[in-house]
């Protein structure tokens, strides 16, 4: 079976939100236009940003329902990640915590897309 490397998500505004991304992930997108933005990430793993508007067939789901995960380099990067974005003014849905499966938090895009930032309990 071959190997999801690319994740598409709707928004409002392409150029906002990839104006936003640039900011968040400290690198400029590899390709933008009025109705897409995509950047590529460590390992080649890409990230699209297309209009809701636009998008063929019409998307009926909004942000929200889904995830964008982030891998920390350790608990206190968590943290510090959490620190740094809520500086931002990002709006932050859950605070640091410990979960079962180790530290996170979640934080929302502009188009309230979740990130959620974690690291692993035990590694």
């Amino acid at each position: 079976m071959t190997t999801p490397n690319f994740v598409i998500l709707y928004v409002d505004s392409p150029e906002k939100s990839g104006a936003f991304y640039a900011s968040l992930l400290g690198r400029e997108p590899v390709e933008s236009s009025p109705t897409f933005v995509m950047f590529v990430l460590d390992k080649g793993f890409k990230l699209g940003l297309w209009s809701r508007h636009t998008v063929e067939p019409a998307a009926a789901a909004a942000g929200g329902g889904s995830e964008l995960v982030i891998a920390a380099a350790d608990a206190g990067d968590v943290d510090a990640t959490h620190t740094d974005w809520a500086g931002r003014g990002l709006n932050i849905l859950q605070a640091p915590t410990d979960m079962d499966f180790g530290r996170t938090f979640v934080a929302l895009d502009p188009d309230n897309h979740r990130l959620r930032v974690y690291w692993p309990d035990g590694q």
